[in-house]
């Protein structure tokens, strides 16, 4: 067996692949995956046998990076923004908006931070190492230790699949959030739980589609806090 890469489209991405292994397998067992962000060769190691999910780079997470690379605005407006990363398991989103100029907390839970770590630390050049630190978060737990409402962008990829974690996902997504604050979501709709995690969301944020990958059925979603509802009088 012998180990490629091939180029993705607009020579955007590199991506892993194994001759005579199905794409999937191709994606959990491959070492590393390369890409080049913002003139930036990045390379994401992976480790599934080790770590499991939270040690493979997903699909969500690589079509979430190029949108932020190619939507014209917003690559401009992440210049200087504070942004969070949620479940960030190789940390591919995180890294990207960090060389877009963003300021960016990348948290996973702690059984994830040590592959986390590495993936941010070589891949952000000298001059952009101090604009990602990585932090344990748990959805729902801890979440006085970071600020309410203290981030401009909230990026989650691929992390609408277990509907356990639903309710506190929306308790951290709400703590984060401001009402000035954007969340872009990339997801697979694999299950009608998927779905109604979409419905819990629109209950607290206002939720539009703005991408969808056909190639990979990889959508984007981008949302934003309601404001509370005023007493009356």
């Amino acid at each position: 067996m012998c180990s490629c890469v091939t180029q993705e489209e607009n020579n955007m991405a590199l991506v892993p692949y194994v001759e005579n292994s199905s794409p999937l397998l191709s994606k959990l067992h491959s070492a590393s995956a390369q890409f080049e962000f913002n003139s930036h060769r990045v390379t994401v190691s992976q480790d599934w046998r080790r770590h499991g999910v939270a040690a493979v780079l997903w699909d969500a997470a690589v079509v979430l990076s190029v949108y932020m690379e190619q939507e014209g605005e917003l690559k401009l407006k992440l210049k200087g923004k504070r942004v969070i990363e949620l479940g960030a398991g190789t940390g591919l989103a995180g890294i990207v908006a960090a060389l877009l100029g963003a300021e960016v907390t990348v948290t996973d839970r702690a059984s994830a931070l040590d592959l986390l770590s590495t993936n941010v630390k070589s891949n952000l050049p000298p001059g952009c190492q101090g604009s990602a630190t990585v932090s344990e978060l748990t959805w729902g737990q801890g979440l006085d230790r970071y600020p309410a409402g203290g981030f401009d962008l909230v990026l989650g990829a691929d992390i609408v699949y277990l509907e356990d974690t639903f309710v506190p996902l929306l308790q951290t997504l709400e703590h984060l959030c401001s009402d000035a604050t954007a969340v872009l979501l990339a997801c697979k709709i694999r299950y009608e739980r998927d779905t109604r995690f979409l419905g819990l969301l629109k209950e607290r944020f206002r939720v539009e589609e703005v991408h969808y990958d056909q190639q990979r059925d990889i959508h984007i979603y981008k949302a934003w806090k309601l404001p509370e509802p005023r007493a009356e009088l």
